[in-house]
């Protein structure tokens, strides 16, 4: 028998860490290749770590609500074929983990406190026992909340709040439910605890409701707060006349469903215009990467999809390569992923610039923040019908929207930004049925 490790993966080109959400296998179950093992919450994205071994678990090394650096060892494997392991091969194994405050290694079973767990054992994350130990808890007189009964730091931490702390030879204690369970299967990530923590002494009153922040929420603060304090934002904004482009393709929108089925909207002409214009400007292609700054090849639009509770960023890949209809079809594919919870890692990863289509919330103007590494982001608003003054002195009514533009001031200047946003408008307010084809 042989043991092999299943470690962290990399869930995204700028992801570094990952939070276990919750195991999906439990000590001695066999396993198949590509099998699920635990659902893995990042900043980008929701996923399933697959087994790459068939075999049987032999020890789950990380804990449900903790994160972890990528690489970092989260379970064990026992399969078939090389010498028998030694008793203590798990251990011996988890101790080489890449040794990260996120991501230490549990101290063996025997070192620790006995739990109630399903698998009988008494495994405690090191956080779990450095606040047990700080405030003097008695690990085996907490009925843990976690998946098999396992103690989370949230549990002690309800504990440690209500005063309600159990020292030896006490009844078991269950710490305090703030919220409804289902709330505990979405834990935060352990990286953004510190911001959380200075935050928390909001005043709470009768009436008031308190609603649990899930990973992902807390996943998004934390790479927003990151962007924030990294990038210095600037932000411009130009009015586009789009009266010839939402005529032409509301001529052909119902015989393009009819033909394609799937919608063919406004956004798809806003991404091609946009796509077209970072090959004419590939310097807002660019990413900031400390000591240099790197121009991306490929132009891999990043595209904002929200849900009630979160927001992800899908990515259309070579997006200069495609034809509206392509684009109009990706977006609607990608749209459908995120909501029935099929957004994969690569669905998510490689994006180069982002389009927010704030516009579908009827917003006229809004300042983006950038979806860090990258250097710019593009929010396209809602299209309203405005009264204009023409070149030759006359008022029309026209379809009107606004463009408004987060840079990295780092990476890029007005003048590059102007002149790229001067282009869009121009590609924009020249689509129409003679000049502009979707296939």
């Amino acid at each position: 028998m042989a043991i092999e490790q299943i470690k962290m993966p990399q869930l995204g080109e700028s992801v570094t860490e990952g939070t276990i959400n919750q195991w999906l296998v439990s000590v001695g179950d066999k396993v198949s290749k590509y099998d699920p093992l635990a659902e893995v919450t990042t900043d980008k994205v929701n996923s399933e770590v697959p087994s790459s071994f068939d075999g049987v678990i032999k020890e789950l090394i990380a804990q449900e609500g903790e994160t972890y650096e990528v690489g970092a060892v989260i379970l064990t494997i026992e399969t078939e074929g090389g010498g028998s392991a030694a008793p203590e091969a798990p251990a011996a194994l988890a101790a080489e983990a890449p040794a990260t405050p996120a991501a230490s290694t549990p101290a063996p079973a025997a070192a620790a406190p006995v739990a109630k767990t399903d698998n009988g054992g008494a495994r405690y994350s090191p956080a779990v026992l450095k606040l047990s130990q700080e405030h003097g808890i008695d690990l085996s007189q907490v009925t843990g909340t976690g998946a098999g009964g396992r103690i989370t730091r949230k549990d002690l931490n309800a504990l440690i709040e209500s005063g309600n702390i159990p020292k030896a030879g006490a009844a078991p204690v269950a710490p305090v439910q703030e919220t409804a369970p289902a709330a505990a299967a979405a834990p935060a990530p352990q990286a953004a605890a510190p911001k959380a923590a200075a935050a928390t002494n909001v005043p709470v009153v009768p009436g008031d409701i308190e609603i649990p922040v899930s990973g992902v929420r807390k996943a998004i603060a934390a790479n927003m707060l990151k962007s924030k304090h990294e990038a210095p934002h600037a932000w411009t904004m130009i009015e586009v006349d789009v009266t010839n482009l939402m005529s032409f393709r509301n001529s052909l929108k119902a015989d393009f469903k009819k033909k394609e089925g799937f919608n063919l909207t406004p956004f798809a002409f806003f991404v091609k215009a946009v796509a077209q214009a970072l090959k004419e400007f590939p310097m807002i292609n660019s990413m900031w990467a400390g000591d240099k700054i790197v121009q991306k090849k490929d132009i891999n639009l990043s595209i904002a999809v929200a849900t009630e509770d979160a927001l992800y960023v899908p990515v259309i890949k070579n997006a200069d390569e495609k034809t509206i209809k392509g684009i109009a079809r990706e977006i609607g594919e990608l749209a459908g992923k995120v909501r029935s919870g099929k957004l994969s890692g690569a669905d998510m990863s490689g994006g180069t610039f982002t389009v927010n289509n704030t516009g579908s919330f009827g917003s006229i103007q809004s300042n983006g923040i950038i979806n860090h590494p990258q250097a710019a982001i593009l929010q396209v608003e809602s299209i309203v019908k405005r009264a204009v003054v023409m070149d030759n002195g006359m008022i029309a009514v026209r379809d009107m929207v606004n463009l408004c533009m987060s840079l990295d001031h780092r990476v890029l200047d007005g003048l590059v930004c102007g002149n790229f946003l001067k282009r869009v408008k121009e590609i924009l307010e020249n689509t129409s049925k003679e000049n502009t084809s979707v296939y």
